[in-house]
């Protein structure tokens, strides 16, 4: 497939404060990206200058095979939508849905309004008059009805309620299917959006730890628990990345597909395995790449805290 973004060494200092170090990866063309990571990892960062609204210390960017400072062919071919946007004191929505329409190419005006319909908007309310979901809402609209080639999703819909972030996801599903293009979602809500991403992209202290698949996230890592001698048997050398004990029994996430050989040991132990979700991988990655990994002899209660 072709790439749309590419980025190259990455990095931004904010004096002795290393926010992004050296992080390269490709963003590929009519794909739904996962940027993902915990907060103050960098992930706005990275999104902030992938849109040219900040500047990188060092490293190279190419979007559309071309820088995108101050380059108008690349930035109205994109859409930034971020938690907290800010407008004019007397704006209203109806007044960011007709900046929009003029700014985006694509612009759909038929699906805004469906949007606003869905969404129970009040498009003459004044902006900062909206509630926090009603001010999420505006951005998610933007976002969904611009039909940018490349649309950056920054937890902008944070302040919806469920019922207001499931008309989200399932508008994006239905909209994508219809009118591919390249969607990049950071969120910390990772199990609600784990069946709308092809591809995760974990960043935590500023460095890329993972840039996979969702379909390779799936196998990657296990739950055994059991006996926990049994399990200490099972585990060695495998990586663990988790483990808790209560009692007699333990529980450990390990790195790596089970295969036929494997099920067949757990069998024979008397253990049990369990798929690990997205949530909770991505979550003892992070742990672990911070020595966040427990050690067995550590009780439950320690490892909770």
């Amino acid at each position: 497939m072709t790439d749309v973004i590419e980025v190259q060494g990455l990095t931004k200092r904010y004096r002795d404060v290393v926010a992004v170090d050296d992080v390269s990866f490709t963003i590929e063309k009519d794909t739904i990206y996962g940027l993902l990571g915990r907060n103050g990892a960098g992930k706005t960062t990275v999104m902030s200058i992938l849109t040219a609204q900040n500047f990188a210390t060092s490293g190279e960017i190419r979007i559309f095979g071309e820088k995108p400072y101050e380059n108008a062919r690349v930035l109205s071919r994109m859409c930034f939508v971020r938690e907290g946007q800010k407008y004019p004191d007397d704006a209203k929505p109806i007044h960011a849905f007709r900046s929009a329409r003029l700014f985006f190419p694509h612009w759909d005006e038929a699906f805004a309004q469906r949007l606003i319909a869905d969404f129970q908007l009040p498009v003459n309310r004044r902006i900062k008059k909206l509630s926090r979901g009603q001010l999420s809402a505006v951005g998610v609209i933007i976002g969904l009805a611009s039909r940018a080639e490349i649309t950056f999703f920054d937890e902008p819909y944070l302040g919806l309620d469920a019922v207001a972030r499931q008309i989200f996801y399932d508008q994006l599903l239905e909209d994508y299917s219809e009118h591919p293009r390249t969607v990049i979602l950071s969120s910390h809500l990772i199990d609600e959006v784990a069946n709308l991403i092809e591809r995760v992209l974990v960043i935590d202290r500023g460095r890329m730890l993972l840039d996979e698949t969702t379909d390779a996230m799936r196998d990657r890592a296990s739950t055994i628990v059991g006996d926990s001698d049994a399990v200490d048997s099972f585990i060695e050398h495998r990586e663990v990345i988790h483990r808790e004990r209560l009692g007699r029994v333990t529980s450990v996430t390990v790195l790596g597909p089970l295969d036929a050989a494997d099920r067949a040991q757990l069998g024979r132990l008397g253990l049990e395995a369990a798929p690990v979700s997205l949530q909770q991988l991505i979550v003892r990655l992070t742990q672990h790449s911070t020595g966040g990994a427990v050690d067995a002899s550590a009780p439950i209660e320690e490892v909770s805290r």
